[in-house]
């Protein structure tokens, strides 16, 4: 198990290494597939992943990318009113085949999923994307591993003793200290490929220690979802890491955090 999760591993990150390094229309097709299978998997748990719901999700996604490249967001809050008219629509001329709670989740999983993958994209268009898209990676997959290094060195304390028994404040603190420690040893060298007007070392560390904690909601997010619909995985797309889902988990909520930061607070455009 474990040499599959390590071969797997190296082959998300090349994958990611290359998507992320050319940008573009390719870091877009990327965002938007993993965006769709990742919708497709939480709409599996609810069963609807092939029904008229789904295909209005699916739609909606899709319509969503197709504004985000062509920089039309003014468009984005219309269009997601006209996606939950046409699920209400469904779900009241096919009542009662669907329950509500059906087409809540299907309406939160573009909201969810594809809003907030996008980000990834949205990052990477920014000026010096390239470098600053790493920021979310480092963050997310930074705190993950730190965390569970610091928990089994130093763990004490449940953070959340029903949903994940394993996880400990401690290894939360070090897995949040260690991302912004990795966030300031980034920024120690992009400085010498990126030129802005503010010192990148304590920034990058601000963000990715943020970062780091917001992934953790993510994690134990994604994780509660499972629980409550009593699946190990949502899918086994990633030998030896289950779904996108359980993969992307922590970068769910990363992402669009990090872009707000750097657009609302650094100021990038």
């Amino acid at each position: 198990m474990f040499k599959q999760r390590l071969i797997s591993g190296i082959i998300l990150v090349v994958i990611a290494v290359i998507t992320l390094y050319f940008g573009g229309m390719l870091t877009f097709l990327v965002t938007a597939g993993i965006s769709l299978i990742g919708m497709y998997e939480l709409l599996r748990v609810i069963h609807v992943e092939k029904s008229a719901l789904s295909v209005t999700a699916y739609t909606g996604a899709i319509l969503y990318y197709i504004l985000l490249l062509l920089s039309l967001d003014q468009y984005i809050l219309p269009l997601l009113l006209l996606i939950l008219i046409v699920m209400f629509s469904v779900y009241v001329f096919t009542f009662p085949k669907y329950e509500i709670s059906s087409v809540a989740i299907t309406f939160f999983s573009i909201i969810y999923v594809t809003v907030t993958l996008s980000c990834i994209y949205r990052i990477r268009i920014l000026e010096d994307g390239a470098y600053m898209v790493v920021l979310v990676f480092l963050s997310a997959w930074g705190n993950d591993t730190l965390a569970y290094c610091a928990g089994r060195l130093f763990g004490r304390h449940k953070m959340s003793p029903v949903l994940s028994p394993k996880k400990t404040i401690e290894g939360a603190v070090g897995g949040v200290i260690g991302a912004g420690l990795l966030g300031a040893f980034y920024g120690l060298i992009a400085r010498h490929f990126i030129t802005a007007d503010f010192n990148l070392i304590p920034v990058f560390a601000i963000v990715c220690a943020v970062g780091g904690l917001i992934s953790i909601v993510g994690d134990l997010g994604a994780s509660a979802i499972k629980r409550n619909y009593e699946i190990k995985d949502y899918s086994n797309l990633i030998p030896g890491h289950g779904g996108i889902l359980d993969r992307f988990d922590s970068i769910i909520f990363t992402a669009p955090i990090i872009y707000y930061l750097l657009v609302l607070v650094v100021g990038l455009q």
